[in-house]
């Protein structure tokens, strides 16, 4: 199946600052596809790229199999987005502020879709509310149900959780969740926030200084294989024998002071500890440390190596 997006070696600089380097990945229909980097590593500056705000020095940009280029803006016809807050107009209602932005998409939205976005968005019975008494979550679902009413295939959300409360934080994934699994939507979503990313994401990329460091599944690339295992017990000077004649040799990771890191499934954490008591090791806590955010931060160093 043709990608929804993809880009061959993307480049863009302003004057002597390289933003985005020979950056290349896919979107599939039906992801909902993660977009990580730290602050200045290029997602905001590619995702305007995408949408034709600014145009890259070199490269090439495909959205359904067709070259998008500044002859091709019929193809942004199946894209809707949100780069940062969305501006709205505070002293109108909901309802005018949709209206407006369904006008200005270009083509002729039915009364019909109007209610039945903010329907989708959980602004159902607020929308004659002025906006500026909307809280911030509810601006964010207002800025969606505005890139949705002209029936995208694919949205591109960024930051869409920034300024949320935790509350919001958990409205915000459940209604990206809900828009991938009930109403197809492909989505590419950018946040620092890499526990959300953990939870919605099905694959996703990871970009430092502009290049890409890493992309696929988020299955396949947190392999619970992986999984850094922290033990904390008391100080035996005989542990060091002890463990590189048993079967967790091989697993063992560092040995420092008192703390010995496995990398290993957790599900063996279990028969670890029996081991380890069995052996008069006092084991005083252990811990297991895989997460997207540690995941992350193994890469995004100064010393990662680019792909």
């Amino acid at each position: 199946m043709t990608p929804i997006i993809e880009t061959h070696e993307l480049s863009k600089s302003f004057k002597d600052f390289k933003a985005v380097d020979k950056l290349s990945f896919s979107i599939r229909r039906g992801d909902v596809y993660g977009f990580l980097g730290q602050n200045g590593a290029g997602k905001s500056t590619t995702m305007r790229m995408l949408l034709g705000l600014i145009f890259p020095d070199s490269g090439s940009i495909l959205i359904n199999g067709n070259e998008f280029n500044n002859g091709r803006r019929d193809l942004l016809s199946s894209i809707g987005a949100i780069i940062e807050r969305p501006d709205m107009y505070g002293y109108l209602s909901g309802w005018d502020n949709l209206k407006i932005f369904a006008a200005l998409s270009g083509g002729k939205i039915p009364t019909s879709r109007l209610h039945e976005v903010l329907e989708v968005v959980g602004l159902k019975g607020r929308e004659k509310d002025k906006v500026k008494a909307y809280s911030q979550g509810m601006k964010q679902r207002l800025g969606i149900a505005i890139a949705l009413v002209h029936q995208p295939d694919l949205l591109i959300l960024d930051e869409p959780t920034n300024g949320l409360d935790p509350q919001g934080i958990a409205e915000m994934r459940q209604l990206i969740v809900s828009l991938s699994k009930d109403h197809g939507k492909t989505i590419l979503i950018s946040s620092h926030l890499l526990a959300e990313i953990e939870q919605m994401a099905t694959r996703m990329i990871i970009i430092h200084k502009g290049h890409k460091v890493v992309e696929g599944a988020v299955g396949s690339l947190l392999n619970p294989d992986e999984t850094l295992v922290e033990v904390i017990t008391n100080k035996d000077a005989s542990i060091k024998g002890k463990l590189a004649a048993s079967e967790w040799q091989k697993t063992i990771k560092t040995i420092e002071d008192k703390l010995i890191t496995f990398k290993m499934n957790p599900a063996n954490t279990p028969a670890l500890n029996r081991w380890l008591v069995a052996q008069n090791i006092d084991v005083l806590e252990i811990r297991s440390k895989h997460s997207l955010e540690e995941y992350f931060l193994s890469l995004t160093n100064d010393t990662v190596t680019k792909n």
